[in-house]
């Protein structure tokens, strides 16, 4: 009884009230879309078991240094440039079944998959924890190589994935299954975070390899599921692309650059990405050594920020399938920042708990405009056929710019806390936190520079889609 009562109340509410309710089409249709989402749910939680789980246990359980540590989990960015060079070979691909996407998205699941399986290990030796000791070189090597292995299958798959998923969306659905995909790749991080905890409670060498390569296994079991019949075989397109000539990549890439307005894009996309991830390595402690909250209540940052991102994903869903202008969103959230950054600085000295939980929440929403406008606006400069190489150069420059992000925050506050407490700047300014707000003030900085880049991409964004430049592929 409760069950029709239930699925009679389910059914009366309108669909437009359900968020992406409207995101399948008929190529599409939502079962196919959700699967295909998969792929963004094992970047979650990969990105959770690397900067947060691995972070942690190298550094506690595993004693490693904190500079290996940084230096290891930078390492994936240095193949993020690359992702230009992978999309554009998804573009232009010669398979015998007509494929495009799908060799680069399982091959580069492989990587990763070979990677994750062999890291326990690598990390054990590095340790010193191994059962057969390595000279500190070759474990650091052995280390580095998991990490890089890692990171290439993941950048390659990713831009592979959003490249199909654009190919397989129509054009009106195509703003809702990108903030769809947001919102799978945020689901895998939280889920993937929350199990991590609960297996690795009791810490061993034994869980350790257990729960790293146990993901490894998930992320090939998952991504294999998610690209089962998603693009269909073509031979026919395969034995017509053999008769034209395949265009050199430097050709594609500078008429690509040379397209209206993409080097600014390109430059508002990374100084905008920087501005919101400074934050995020000196977010936590600021609470806990500033504000003196809990490390419950630090933990509970990261949930809020999650919250502000998955309300601006749903809302950028909806405005950019209103018709709304994704670079003039991106712009929305670039001003939304100000305020959420403002709020975290005069929390320290207002010793307002509330102001700063607010100021994180802001700070995610905005995050989650800039994100998704901007990778809705590289989908418009694909010029003919090339999605993957422009999905591809956005991918590499957030990529980067997140990472530089991360470095440069955790330097700054490292390098003004030292100054303020040897009384370099005197004693006016001696205070623990000036560190922390030394790094969001820069933030703030990188957001009036993004909102003067991006200042004429709005304004000429009508006109950017009106000069592509690219010459077509045969699709």
């Amino acid at each position: 009884m409760k069950a029709t009562t239930f699925k009679r109340i389910a059914q009366s509410i309108p669909a437009q009230w359900l968020p992406f309710a409207d995101v399948a089409s008929v190529g599409l249709p939502l079962s196919r879309l959700l699967r295909l989402s998969l792929f963004k749910v094992t970047m979650g939680i990969t990105t959770a078991l690397l900067i947060g789980t691995l972070n942690r246990v190298m550094i506690v359980e595993l004693g490693v240094t904190a500079s290996l540590v940084s230096l290891m989990l930078a390492l994936p960015l240095l193949v993020a440039p690359f992702r230009a060079v992978t999309g554009y070979q998804s573009d232009t691909h010669l398979s015998a079944f007509g494929w495009k996407r799908v060799p680069f998205m399982w091959g580069g699941t492989l990587v990763q998959f070979l990677g994750l399986a062999f890291m326990p290990f690598a990390l054990l030796a590095l340790s010193g924890q191994g059962q057969t000791p390595l000279p500190a070189w070759l474990a650091q090597g052995v280390a580095a190589m998991a990490f890089l292995m890692v990171g290439a299958g993941l950048q390659t798959s990713q831009t592979a994935g959003l490249a199909l998923a654009t190919d397989l969306a129509s054009e009106e659905t195509r703003p809702r299954v990108v903030a769809l995909m947001y919102i799978m790749l945020l689901a895998g991080a939280v889920s993937g975070s929350l199990v991590f905890s609960v297996l690795l409670a009791d810490f061993s060498a034994q869980r350790l390899v257990q729960v790293v390569q146990g993901t490894a296994m998930v992320v090939l079991c998952l991504n294999a599921f998610a690209l089962w019949k998603q693009e269909p075989r073509n031979p026919q397109r395969a034995a017509t692309r053999k008769q034209v000539i395949k265009p050199s990549f430097k050709s594609v890439w500078t008429n690509f650059i040379n397209l209206p307005h993409a080097r600014r894009f390109l430059w508002t996309t990374g100084l905008g990405t920087m501005a919101f991830n400074m934050q995020d390595v000196v977010l936590e402690p600021y609470g806990g050594e500033i504000l003196h909250l809990s490390v419950g209540a630090t933990s509970a940052l990261t949930a809020m920020l999650a919250g502000g991102a998955l309300l601006g994903f749903l809302l950028a869903g909806r405005q950019l399938a209103r018709g709304m202008d994704p670079l003039l969103l991106a712009a929305a959230g670039t001003v939304l920042g100000l305020p959420a950054f403002s709020a975290v600085i005069f929390s320290a000295p207002l010793e307002a708990g509330w102001l700063f939980r607010v100021g994180a929440l802001g700070i995610g929403l905005g995050g989650g405009l800039f994100a998704v406008g901007t990778l809705f606006a590289a989908m418009r400069l694909d010029g003919g056929g090339y999605i993957g190489l422009a999905l591809g150069a956005w991918g590499a420059v957030q990529s980067t710019a997140a990472g530089l992000a991360m470095f440069l925050g955790g330097a700054l506050r490292d390098v003004f806390t030292h100054f303020t407490a040897s009384g370099a700047f005197g004693a006016a300014i001696a205070a623990p936190s000036v560190g922390y707000s030394v790094v969001y003030h820069v933030e703030m900085f990188l957001l009036f520079v993004t909102l003067i880049a991006i200042g004429p991409l709005v304004k000429h964004g009508k006109h950017v889609a009106q000069h592509r430049q690219i010459v077509p592929v045969i699709q």
